[in-house]
């Protein structure tokens, strides 16, 4: 099944470390790879390592902010894991194509939802397999915080994430909601912590819903 769209209507987004990007041959046409790994990638976005895929995503906004699709899909190097079981790239095309279709606003790919609260629990930031595979292993997430310094407001006692694994399609009047200062000052939130030391990569993980609710009630 192929995609019945134009460049003008669908730009993937994705954000590769050292991952096989073999299945994005599929969708060369609209892809943009931005690459944070020691081994490149023909045509793609170098990038520093920093940020964990919520760096690059709003690298990409930032960049591309009056220069957007009509839809823009969000996705990380290995993005099957986290989606339905079996998926694969005949799945993902078939999501996107309906998304599209549907004139859908935003939509998590993951199988799952999480519920949390401020900090972020429950949580798996101490399984003890991740040890040592980023600084803030062992340590909350700080959703409470972030949200607080995104939207300049008291955060909720709960959060419900729908794209909690970094995978989404976004509609473009959803994305322009909000200004290009306020995806200049998310980034800057994540560069001030660049080596997710405080987990805010992984708070941004658990806002994207938010972040694109179409809300301008809470835009700073």
């Amino acid at each position: 099944m192929d995609l019945d769209f134009n460049k003008d209507q669908l730009q993937i987004v994705v954000a590769r470390y050292s991952e096989n990007l073999e299945w994005l041959n599929e969708f060369n046409c609209f892809a943009t790879v931005y690459n944070k790994g020691e081994t490149t990638v023909e045509g793609a976005v170098v990038l520093p390592n920093i940020g964990r895929e919520g760096h690059t995503y709003l690298t990409h906004l930032v960049r591309n902010y009056h220069d957007l699709p009509e839809y823009t899909v969000f996705l990380q190097g290995s993005p099957f894991f986290h989606m339905e079981g079996g998926a694969d790239c005949a799945k993902l095309t078939e999501t996107i194509q309906e998304c599209m279709t549907k004139k859908v606003p935003f939509k998590g790919f993951a199988w799952f939802r999480l519920r949390c609260d401020r900090l972020g629990r429950p949580h798996q930031m101490a399984d003890p397999a991740s040890k040592g595979k980023w600084s803030g292993w062992g340590k909350d997430i700080p959703v409470g915080d972030v949200y607080d310094k995104l939207f300049n407001r008291t955060p909720p006692q709960q959060f419900i994430a729908s794209a909690a694994t970094g995978l989404f399609i976004v509609r473009k009047d959803r994305i322009l909601t909000r200004s290009l200062e306020f995806y200049k000052k998310a980034l800057s939130i994540i560069e001030a912590d660049p080596y997710d030391e405080y987990n805010t990569g992984h708070a941004f993980e658990r806002l994207w819903q938010i972040i694109f609710n179409g809300s301008k009630a809470i835009n700073p």
